[in-house]
Parts: C-alpha cells; structure tokens; sequence
C-alpha cells in the first residue's frame, strides 16, 4: 500500500432529510423519537445512535 491510498475509505453514508415538526419516526435502537417524519423509509436512528453507530463501524486502523 503506497501513501497516497488510505488504508480505510468512509462509506457513503445517505442520510435523510430531518424535518421541524412531528409526528418523528422512532429509533430503531432505543425507541426514541428521531429528527425525521414517520414516513421516512429504512432504519431510522436518533442523533445519540446515529453517533455510536459510527463509533462502532469507524475504520479503526
């Protein structure tokens, strides 16, 4: 591996959009409401399991 190529490339990472008003989709770790509307698709997470997620999948070299 020469220099110039680093050793872990970040995952794109596609995030939604989060709203002003409610009714929140809740987190599917601990339940609680997130940022985002109910209507949003896919697994929707709070900012506090959002940041342990990426703790937890961070390259860790």
């Amino acid at each position: 591996m020469d220099e110039s190529t680093p050793y872990c490339e970040p995952a794109e990472v596609r995030a939604a959009t989060p709203v002003a008003e409610g009714p929140y989709a809740e987190c599917v770790l601990c339940r609680k409401p997130t940022e985002y509307p109910e209507s949003t698709r896919g697994a929707t997470l709070c900012p506090v399991c959002a940041w342990q997620e990426a703790q937890r999948t961070a390259c860790s070299g």
